[in-house]
């Protein structure tokens, strides 16, 4: 009995050691669909929550919308590896979503209010360019970059003269600078 108790305690040990199973923002997982639907919200935590209550999803991948196409949950009946891919976001059922941790970046934070300045930036996966348009401009305290598709064409960037309250929205990417 000893020996049972033992073991159970080092598999409970190594198994807190492991990194979470969890979804990864920044993930895609390719293969193994049998369904997909649009997300009207364009939040990955959408399709993590379907996935959670469909016994045949083993797994999930979120592609954000994008210019061209809408926000799509792809349920899985298999877990396939997951690869790097930044307009993704990907899990195992059972998973939450996890975004991204950074010092410098809020991963879904809008700061609405105080623009002052939008700005028309390239689409990519963290809001460099528009941390980079907040940084050169003495006026700018914090900035939102929204994804695209979010909103009518392309990626947007709106700097900010003020903070403001930040607010969980999947759109968006923000930072503060001063």
């Amino acid at each position: 009995m000893r020996a049972f108790i033992a073991l159970t305690v080092l598999i409970a040990a190594v198994f807190c050691l492991m990194p979470p199973s969890s979804a990864q923002v920044g993930f895609d997982r390719r293969g193994g669909d049998y369904t997909n639907f649009p997300v009207r919200s364009g939040d990955p935590a959408v399709c993590a929550s379907r996935c959670d209550r469909e016994a045949r999803c083993r797994a999930w991948s979120f592609i954000y919308p994008g210019a061209e196409h809408p926000a799509t949950c792809w349920l899985k009946s298999q877990v396939p590896p997951r690869v790097e891919a930044s307009d993704a976001a990907s899990g195992v059922r059972g998973a939450g979503v996890i975004e991204p941790r950074n010092q410098t970046r809020e991963f879904s934070i809008d700061r609405p209010g105080g623009d002052y300045r939008t700005l028309e930036v390239p689409a990519e996966p963290n809001g460099e360019a528009c941390r980079h348009a907040c940084e050169a401009d003495n006026q700018c305290r914090a900035w939102t970059y929204m994804r695209p598709g979010y909103v009518e064409g392309g990626a947007r960037c709106y700097l900010k003269n003020r903070l403001t309250p930040p607010r969980h929205r999947p759109c968006c990417i923000s930072g503060v600078e001063r």
